[in-house]
């Protein structure tokens, strides 16, 4: 009995031991949140669900305000990077592995999270006008172009590839249906439907090479893939390899990279001008931030893979972007919004250039594509903004119809100069100059002589279409008629959004000296 009560006692004793051992693993899973650092996608998100619910109750005078209040939201956002700028932060971390969180607010994160919410807001205010004037839902718009901000902000703080995608996703989604908002409008329509279907064909294919990413890691998170591909089983070695190539296409897709740029003029043609601005900013930005996370970092053990592969799509994407934007005719329809998304695709190669060196020569490399991509915010956000005071008066959206636009709105005409001076390269756009050489440095830095060949010869051809249409800017109206009728006074939220960019471009071309030191730069901390 006293053997049999000592083992009853014993056998207790093992299974309460158990008990509590297996709890503290489960009570370490309780993971604390850093609500400072998530605030930038919180308070976009946040205000978008307040607008969808006070769409419900407001009446048609007081949605207006929903503008208002989005724009509120998108500036507290913004001025929420701040308290952030030590670049210090992470959360939502591995108990195991501390070093491998979701969710890092270093200094590309911060810098990514400013160009997308200052884009965001820039676009919120081209749109307050936008929206009344087509009588596009205000609920409904301001909740998508919210969600897609907060979406657009979360991804370069995902620092696994499952929150990756879904933050790619949720800034992707919205802006489908954003593009179709004009209802009863066939180019709108077609437009969404053409950006959804091969938008959603790439995310299928990135999604299949993230299983077969971690079908061969057993992991998620960027760092622990990185440091198990540098050691994958051979038998797993092609099995890796073709994931890393899959889980590239969704992220070339987003940045339209030739040949995933088909989408490109007819989507920017159909969508709300504001949209197409936005599209070819944060929705370019967000595909360059996941293409540079899923490379330097979870990747960099096949940088001899996607290293040549980036510089080749880089060449074939400012090559066809340029060729394609030289060849619109002035006077087409929709011609001017055509040549900005050429121009957008051209840039897009640029932009590109860093990345593929940074597979020969670091990811140091990656501060010029940031730098490019601030620069290039500025300038083409701005470029659409002029183009949506113009389009007031000339809805036909020509080339042609910017002639005389100095006679007509001097300080617009020497706005839109500005920005498109900014997007060639040359004085008094000195900061698109600078921009340039960053990145054609990075390219001779890294060996790649022959791309910074192809990218000179690439520049030259864009000054092209970019003086032309500045000379265009300066000549003598066609008509006092026509010049007459376009001097109404323009709304002070499409003035602002004028304003803010060009202010944004002169203070970057006075200090031009500042993107080279960041460009040389490190962003993420080693």
């Amino acid at each position: 009995m006293t053997a049999l009560h000592a083992a009853t006692t014993t056998g207790g004793a093992a299974a309460a031991a158990a008990a509590t051992t297996a709890a503290e693993p489960a009570a370490g899973l309780v993971q604390s949140i850093d609500w400072l650092a998530i605030a930038p996608v919180v308070v976009p998100a946040a205000v978008a669900l307040a607008v969808l619910v006070a769409d419900l109750f407001a009446t048609e005078r007081t949605k207006r305000l929903l503008g208002w209040l989005s724009i509120a939201g998108l500036a507290a956002a913004t001025a929420l990077l701040l308290p952030l700028r030590a670049g210090d932060r992470s959360t939502f971390c591995l108990t195991g592995d501390p070093g491998a969180c979701s969710y890092t607010a270093d200094h590309f994160t911060l810098v990514i999270q400013f160009l997308v919410l200052a884009g965001a807001l820039v676009t919120a205010l081209l749109s307050v006008t936008a929206v009344r004037e087509a009588r596009m839902p205000d609920g409904e718009y301001w909740f998508l172009l919210l969600s897609s901000a907060a979406g657009a902000a979360l991804l370069p703080a995902s620092r696994d590839l499952a929150t990756l995608i879904v933050a790619l996703e949720v800034a992707s989604l919205p802006a489908f249906a954003l593009v179709g908002m004009r209802r009863g409008d066939r180019l709108s329509s077609e437009a969404a439907l053409k950006f959804f279907l091969s938008s959603v064909t790439a995310t299928a294919v990135s999604l299949f090479g993230i299983s077969l990413v971690y079908a061969a890691t057993g992991s998620l998170h960027l760092e622990q893939v990185a440091d198990r591909l540098d050691h994958v089983p051979g038998q797993l070695d092609t099995l890796a390899m073709a994931g890393v190539a899959l889980t590239l296409v969704g992220f070339a897709f987003k940045t339209a990279a030739v040949p995933f740029h088909f989408w490109v003029p007819d989507t920017y043609v159909g969508a709300p001008l504001p949209i197409a601005g936005y599209l070819s900013v944060i929705g370019k930005a967000v595909g360059f931030t996941g293409l540079i996370l899923v490379t330097v970092i979870a990747f960099p053990a096949y940088s001899d893979i996607w290293g040549p592969a980036l510089a080749v799509l880089a060449a074939l994407t400012m090559t066809f972007g340029n060729a394609a934007a030289v060849r619109q005719d002035p006077a087409r329809p929709h011609s001017a919004v055509r040549l900005l998304a050429w121009s957008s695709v051209g840039q897009a190669g640029y932009l590109l250039v860093p990345i593929a060196a940074a597979a020969y020569s670091g990811r140091d490399e990656i501060g010029a594509t940031v730098a490019y991509a601030l620069m290039y915010a500025a300038a083409n956000l701005g470029a659409f903004a002029v183009a949506a005071l113009v389009a007031r008066t000339k809805p036909l959206h020509r080339i042609a119809d910017y002639r005389g636009l100095y006679a007509e709105r001097p300080a617009a005409a020497l706005a839109l100069a500005f920005f498109l001076l900014c997007l060639a390269g040359l004085p008094p756009g000195i900061i698109g100059l600078f921009a340039k050489v960053a990145v054609f440095g990075s390219a001779v830095d890294a060996g790649l002589g022959w791309l910074a060949v192809v990218m000179a010869a690439n520049v030259v051809i864009a000054l092209y279409y970019y003086l032309r249409w500045t000379a265009l800017l300066f000549r003598a109206p066609e008509g006092a008629a026509g010049a007459a009728g376009a001097r109404g006074r323009a709304p002070w939220p499409v003035t602002a959004a004028i304003a803010v960019t060009a202010a944004v471009s002169v203070l970057l071309s006075g200090a031009p000296q500042a993107v080279l030191r960041f460009a040389s730069g490190t962003l993420f901390p080693h």
